[in-house]
């Protein structure tokens, strides 16, 4: 049953050339046409290179920012911003959890704010309800009292994870939430999430760039490339045969993702996101681009059963690429 759908979903922000006249503003499209459905106690990862508005889509998730076009519904109902319901809904959890939490306030008034702000328990029961919240993120020792300068990375995290689950959400994104911790804390982390959303039915919109984290997390994969959904399908059966060429430059450049995946060349850098290629976005960076990827922007379309991608060569691109990289070896 989808829970959370984002239709068409565009945000351009106005960005000027730092000179010393100024000059005209030009549009960065950071977020451009999306459209993403989220099912209960599903998880979606979403993953891109730095700069593919990732973020910026998980932020207009949460609403906390508003598209400039396009809607975000919960349970089919559109709710306008800031709409206590919504929030309540769906939470985030930050990259960075020292900026994410105030650090003049103890770890038990972080936790208990949210439960006041939507009166989700009477106060006399906020102390027992922060307990209990900690509990569940399990911290090595009782944090109620700490600051957030005075915990470690991991231990801050968990109290970002207990801050969301405050209100008793159905959806959280988390936003690279473990990207800025060590290994063995990330694996701790990860096994939090998915313990948390067996026992509490929660979906998640789980944002990273390292793809061995996001196979390990999701159920369906999405991947975005200049604020676009460029491939969506089944984590294993994308994983393991991904339809655009972008995808298995991503596969490739993690070797340990997938044995069947051969390390492709990706032409050049990334385009300038104020002024992206005509056509298909990445088709100056692909090794298979043809005639028509320079002049006919490819849609985001379903080849195969639940396997979508926005490639005009989607279903030759395995073999071609293949071809491609067989040639370069040689």
């Amino acid at each position: 049953m989808t829970m959370l759908r984002v239709e068409d979903v565009t945000k351009v922000f106005d960005v000027r050339r730092r000179t010393l006249m100024g000059g005209p503003a030009k549009k960065l499209r950071a977020v451009d046409g999306v459209t993403l459905e989220i099912g209960s106690g599903e998880t979606i990862g979403l993953v891109g290179e730095s700069g593919c508005g990732k973020s910026t889509l998980g932020r207009l998730v949460v609403q906390l920012l508003e598209p400039t076009s396009g809607r975000v519904m919960l349970d089919g109902v559109e709710h306008e911003l800031d709409n206590p319901e919504f929030r309540r809904s769906v939470q985030i959890v930050f990259q960075d959890p020292y900026t994410s939490l105030p650090p003049r306030m103890n770890v038990g008034s972080i936790i208990a704010e949210p439960l006041r702000t939507h009166d989700v328990v009477a106060e006399s029961d906020l102390p027992d309800r922060v307990r209990e919240l900690l509990a569940d993120a399990r911290p090595k020792a009782d944090m109620a009292r700490a600051l957030p300068h005075e915990l470690s990375g991991g231990q801050r995290q968990r109290v970002s994870i207990a801050r969301a689950l405050a209100v008793e959400p159905d959806i959280i994104v988390a936003d690279e939430a473990v990207s800025a911790l060590d290994v063995s804390v990330q694996a701790q982390i990860l096994n939090l999430m998915k313990d948390l959303q067996a026992s509490r039915g929660l979906a998640f919109l789980f944002i990273s760039h390292d793809l061995g984290v996001v196979r390990y997390m999701s159920d369906r994969i999405a991947v975005m490339y200049l604020g676009r959904i460029v491939e969506l399908g089944a984590t294993e059966s994308l994983v393991e045969e991904p339809l655009h060429t972008h995808t298995r430059a991503l596969l490739s450049a993690v070797p340990s993702i997938s044995a069947k995946t051969r390390p492709i060349t990706i032409r050049s850098e990334p385009p300038n996101p104020v002024d992206p290629p005509s056509g298909c976005a990445f088709h100056p960076r692909c090794p298979i681009a043809q005639p028509i990827c320079s002049s006919e922007r490819p849609e985001l379309h379903e080849w195969l059963d639940g396997r979508w991608a926005a490639c005009h060569f989607a279903l030759e691109s395995g073999s071609e690429v293949e071809n491609e990289v067989k040639t370069g070896e040689g």
